[in-house]
C-alpha cells in the first residue's frame, strides 16, 4: 500500500507540477478538466446511478466545463457565483452534518445529483480562474487546505480528546477531534502570516490570498483563513458522510493507495469558491 501510494504521489506531481507552472493556464485547465470529470463520474457511482450514466455524467461535467472556458467565464468576474456557492457549502453543509449519514438518502436523488456536479463545476471554475490570477494566488489557496490537515492530523493524534470529551463526528469520520480542528486553525493562521512576510520581502508580483485579504485589514486575515479551514473540514466530512450512506471506503480505486479523485479535492470544494469570494469581494 505504501510503494502504491508513493508511486501515485509521484506520477500525479509529475502531471501537476508542470500544468501548474506552465505560463500558460491552458495545461493546467485541461488537467482539472480531466480531474472533475473523473470526480463528477465518481459522484454518479456514489449515488447508484450505474455504470454507464456515471460515466455520461462525467462526459457531461467535461463539456459544462469545456462549454464554460469557450464562453470565456475564466476572464469574467463572477462574484455571485462564488458569494451564490459559498452559501450553499455553509447552510448545505451544516445542514448535512446535523442529519449526518442517515438523513443523506432523505434529500432528493435528482438534488443530490444537480447540487453534487453544481460544486464540481464551481470548483473547476474558481481553481482556473485562480490559476489566471496567478501562481501564487493559486499555491496559497491549495496549501491552505493541505496544511490544515496536516496540523489537524498531527494536532489529532497528539492531543485528541485531551482537552474535549467527544470527537467531532464520531458517525461519520471517528478519527477526527476538535483538537484536531483547532490545530489545523492554528496551522493555517502561522501559514498565512509567513506568507504575507514572504510576499512582502520577495516583492511578488501577484499577491497571495493572505495578501489580498492583510491589505484590507489583518482582521479580515484571520478570520478568514480559519473559515476556509473550518470550511476545509466540512468539505471532508461531507464525502465522508456520502461514502458512509453509501457503504463505500473510497470514492474509487482511480489513484492506487489514495482512493479516488474525490477522496483527494473534498476539501477543496467548499474552500476554492470561498478564496474567491474573500480575494474580490
Amino acid at each position: 500500500m505504501l510503494k502504491q501510494r508513493i508511486i501515485t504521489a509521484i506520477v500525479l506531481l509529475a502531471i501537476l507540477l508542470p500544468a501548474l507552472f506552465y505560463p500558460s493556464h491552458v495545461p493546467f485547465a485541461c488537467v482539472m478538466l480531466a480531474l472533475i470529470g473523473a470526480a463528477a463520474w465518481e459522484w454518479g457511482r456514489l449515488n447508484d446511478y450505474g455504470p454507464r450514466l456515471s460515466l455520461f455524467l462525467g462526459a457531461e461535467m467535461v463539456l459544462l466545463c469545456a462549454l464554460s472556458w469557450w464562453l470565456g467565464l475564466l476572464e469574467r468576474p463572477l462574484l455571485g457565483v462564488w458569494i451564490a456557492a459559498s452559501a450553499a457549502w455553509v447552510l448545505g453543509g451544516a445542514a448535512l452534518l446535523r442529519v449526518a449519514v442517515p438523513g443523506w438518502p432523505r434529500v432528493p436523488k435528482g438534488l443530490r445529483l444537480v447540487g453534487g456536479l453544481l460544486a464540481l463545476w464551481v470548483a473547476w471554475l474558481a481553481a482556473v480562474q485562480a490559476r489566471v490570477v496567478g501562481i501564487n494566488f493559486l499555491l496559497s489557496i491549495l496549501v491552505l487546505v493541505w496544511v490544515a490537515d496536516v496540523f489537524a492530523y498531527f494536532t489529532g493524534r497528539a492531543f485528541g480528546l485531551k482537552f474535549t470529551r467527544n470527537k467531532l463526528a464520531p458517525t461519520i469520520s471517528p478519527g477526527k477531534s476538535w483538537e484536531g480542528v483547532w490545530g489545523g486553525m492554528a496551522g493555517v493562521v502561522v501559514l498565512a502570516l509567513a506568507w504575507v512576510w514572504g510576499d512582502s520581502a520577495a516583492q511578488a508580483s501577484v499577491a497571495s490570498l493572505y495578501t489580498r485579504l492583510a491589505e484590507r485589514g489583518w482582521w479580515l486575515l484571520l478570520i478568514g483563513v480559519v473559515f476556509m479551514a473550518a470550511m476545509s473540514v466540512v468539505g471532508d466530512l461531507v464525502e465522508s458522510l456520502i461514502k458512509r450512506s453509501a457503504g463505500a471506503k473510497d470514492s474509487s480505486a482511480l489513484l492506487p493507495g489514495h482512493g479516488g479523485v474525490l477522496d483527494r479535492i473534498d476539501a477543496l470544494l467548499p474552500t476554492l469558491p470561498i478564496a474567491m469570494m474573500l480575494a474580490f469581494l
